[in-house]
């Protein structure tokens, strides 16, 4: 809609909130890099969008709002730090970026590798700040949500959170933590444990039903794909974020989690999963842990119906995966793996051997896996009774109700 126009409130509000959809992110991470203040460059974007829903409807939108938005912003925090009398560089810095900014028709490109929304990134999730800071930072500065709404998913207050959030950007600060993408050297690690926190978001949103919280790490997974397109392991995340977020309708009927095997595949959203196919990186010899996660719910995902799973495949992969990581849930989940592809008695006997691993001791799914085994294998009275262990060791109220209901299924025969 061309400026100068009279436009609607609903007008003006569908085209800021599109305007901050696409550009909030390079806005705070460009005010970021060039004043060092993240409060100020939150502060300069939201003050900017309180402008725009002032003037829009009186000038009418703007030809590219998002441009509006950078510049408004931009001359917001100027007028701040000349208000504080900071240091005069920043001030300078800022002025001089300003004034070489392009036209407001048009936003300024920059390669992927300095860009200043992944320099942010990896800002966010540096390893000297401790997990839970680094998922806050990410949600908020990154991902633009709400502190009440971090703290809710994370079971918080939101004055818990902010403090969480205030000593973050203060560890930033003090301890000098470099704005910058990793050099070559140290980026592979580096992206590890962007990508890991990126899927502990989602994990957090799957598991919990937060649909909110798996949409912000699927759009984060998707950001980081676009802007190293060279690497296969932000793609290969993507993937497996959205292979395993297509089955979210599928994964609750009336209030109850329903598991892999008895959902209705008619429910998957098929989009999703084409999109989850297309982007799985090619198989390389030296290959990362998300790839094979891809590839095992890929495996899933192709199947019409339970019973045509390859579970033969997902054992090999799952032998991939517990060579990358020597995780004991993965040699768990390669168990059931197993006793789906060469019988239960076979599962049985390999979860026996996984089971000692002092990490997974009084674990609820090692319970639930031998009782579901011990089921397939027609020894209900010793599968109740290890579904019951499993119930107790359980860790949310919804999985302690599907377990003990599966407990009474077995007792009925």
């Amino acid at each position: 809609m061309p400026g100068g126009e009279r436009v609607t409130t609903d007008d003006v509000r569908r085209a800021l909130a599109d305007a901050i959809a696409e550009q909030r992110l390079r806005i705070v991470a460009t005010l970021i890099r060039t004043t060092g203040d993240w409060d100020l460059a939150e502060d300069a974007v939201s003050d900017a969008a309180e402008r725009a829903l002032v003037r829009w409807p009186q000038d009418g939108i703007p030809d590219n709002p998002a441009a509006w938005l950078t510049t408004t912003a931009r001359r917001r925090a100027i007028d701040v730090l000349r208000r504080a009398d900071v240091e005069r560089a920043k001030v300078a810095d800022l002025a001089a970026e300003e004034a070489l900014a392009p036209h407001p028709e048009g936003l300024p490109d920059m390669s992927p590798m300095t860009d200043d929304r992944l320099r942010l990134i990896f800002t966010c999730c540096h390893p000297a700040l401790p997990l839970e800071a680094r998922v806050a930072l990410t949600l908020k500065i990154v991902a633009g949500l709400p502190t009440d709404a971090i703290g809710r998913a994370f079971l918080t207050s939101e004055a818990t959170m902010g403090q969480r959030l205030l000593r973050a950007k203060g560890k930033i600060a003090n301890a000098g933590i470099p704005y910058r993408v990793p050099s070559d050297d140290l980026l592979p690690a580096r992206l590890d444990g962007v990508l890991a926190v990126v899927y502990l978001v989602f994990t957090e949103g799957y598991a919990t039903g937060a649909h909110h919280l798996a949409d912000e790490a699927i759009r984060l997974g998707r950001l980081l794909a676009n802007l190293m397109p060279d690497a296969d392991e932000p793609r290969a995340l993507l993937a497996l974020m959205l292979l395993q977020h297509a089955r979210r309708d599928a994964r609750e009927v009336d209030g109850e989690r329903v598991t892999l095997e008895h959902q209705d595949r008619s429910l998957w959203d098929r989009a999703a999963i084409d999109e989850g196919l297309r982007l799985r990186p090619p198989r390389r010899p030296s290959r990362g842990v998300y790839a094979v996660q891809a590839d095992i719910a890929a495996v899933h995902s192709l199947a019409a119906h339970a019973h045509d799973t390859d579970w033969a495949t997902i054992v090999d992969l799952y032998d991939e995966l517990l060579a990358l990581t020597g995780s004991p849930v993965v040699a768990l989940n390669r168990s059931i793996a197993v006793g789906m592809s060469e019988g239960p008695l076979a599962g049985l006997a390999h979860l026996e051997s996984v089971s000692d691993d002092p990490r997974l001791v009084d674990h609820h799914l090692v319970a639930a896996a031998r009782g579901d085994l011990l089921a397939r294998a027609g020894l209900h009275e010793e599968a109740v009774i290890a579904i019951e262990r499993a119930a107790e060791l359980a860790p949310t109220d919804q999985e302690r109700r599907q377990l003990t209901r599966r407990a009474d299924e077995l007792r009925r025969g």
